[in-house]
């Protein structure tokens, strides 16, 4: 049991993320039931995709990351794009994990010390991209106290935010917005990069594996639904990009701003475990200098946000919809192969619906570029 619990808390704690912020913006866009029925479909697709993935790990002897096994099992062209959409996913929620950090340091210092929102964001990077530099290993201990605290502080918010629900707020629906929750909630829900480490604390306990993967997932999944319910109920459509903006301004008071400072916690922790997978991948898979990888893994997001690229929702659903949504297609098309060459059972046709599944989970993005936004 207690194995168990260790493995959930990492899994589970990896995956609920800065994706968390943009849930109930997404809602009060698209509409709580638009929001609620995305979640149940991602989330028995997602949960299916990471037990595909489990399955490769668990037989394999000699342990990769997906671009290994897309290598082994697809050869070098599918390699490329795995990479290519792992860089694409892990450098989106860097970025996204730069704006809403800068913006929560901004909410929670500016009315003392003054200074802009990008300013904040500098500072933040800064700190990170030393941090990531120096290596920092422990940073995974911290994540796990703060798991706790999250479930604490999120209990309190809503006893708090009680009086001002109001039920009115889930009640509409906005078709125009339909497909916007899409790429949020995939982006939110992911954890395939975990799946390798929850694998070495439980050891080849297959049952016990796949338990630590649906109850993780499913734990995300109401966390997400609980977290937006409060927010929602409290924010209506005056919901910010960020979540706890529009929060403050209805609420206000010392709890807020124990939401902003777990808030800079939260996302300065994510920044330098993600900032360190990019790096370790960038000297490690490619080859490069340690020095050079850090750099590229730092200042690529930093140098995106210069550039213009600050939209925090718009950031973690494209990331979310491509960069997710390819390493899901590979995930399947590497399963295939290893049941093939592993003369294993026959793949089940109707798995072959994920990659469909994905496929206009992409569109729904396009769409909602062209024609909502």
């Amino acid at each position: 049991m207690l194995k168990f619990l260790k493995a959930l808390s990492v899994f589970a704690g990896t995956i609920i993320g800065v994706g968390i912020f943009g849930l109930p913006f997404a809602a009060a866009k698209a509409g709580f039931f638009v929001v609620l029925f995305f979640f149940l479909v991602i989330t028995v697709i997602t949960i299916l995709t990471h037990l595909l993935y489990a399955e490769i790990i668990l037989k394999e002897k000699q342990p990769h990351r997906l671009p290994g096994y897309a290598k082994k099992y697809l050869g070098k062209k599918w390699e490329i794009v795995a990479l290519a959409s792992f860089i694409f996913a892990i450098t989106g929620a860097l970025l996204a994990y730069l704006i809403v950090g800068g913006e929560f340091l901004r909410l929670l210092f500016s009315q003392f010390m003054g200074g802009d929102t990008v300013s904040y964001t500098l500072l933040f990077f800064v700190a990170g991209a030393f941090l990531i530099f120096r290596g920092i290993k422990d940073i995974s201990q911290v994540e796990l106290l703060l798991f706790g605290i999250f479930f604490v502080i999120l209990i309190i918010f809503f006893f708090k935010a009680l009086p001002f629900i109001d039920i009115a707020h889930f009640q509409s629906i906005n078709w125009e917005y339909f497909t916007l929750p899409y790429g949020v909630i995939l982006f939110s829900l992911w954890g395939l990069t975990t799946v390798p480490e929850v694998k070495e604390i439980i050891g080849a306990d297959r049952k016990l594996l796949r338990k630590v993967i649906i109850s993780g997932i499913i734990l995300a999944s109401l966390t997400y639904l609980f977290f937006i319910v409060t927010i929602l109920g409290t924010s209506g459509l005056n919901t910010s990009k960020e979540a706890m903006a529009g929060f403050y301004q209805v609420l206000g008071g010392g709890i807020i701003v124990l939401g902003f400072a777990f808030g800079i916690i939260t996302c300065f922790t994510s920044f330098i475990t993600l900032g360190l997978v990019l790096k370790k991948m960038f000297c490690c898979d490619l080859g490069l200098p340690q020095n050079l990888s850090w750099f590229i893994a730092c200042f690529l997001p930093l140098g995106l946000f210069f550039l213009g690229f600050k939209e925090f929702i718009d950031i973690i659903g494209l990331a979310g919809a491509f960069g997710i949504g390819v390493m899901g297609i590979i995930v399947v098309f590497i399963y295939r192969e290893f049941l093939k060459q592993t003369k294993s059972k026959k793949m089940n046709p109707l798995l072959y619906l994920l990659p469909i599944f994905f496929i206009m989970g992409a569109f729904f993005e396009v769409f909602y570029y062209i024609f909502a936004k």
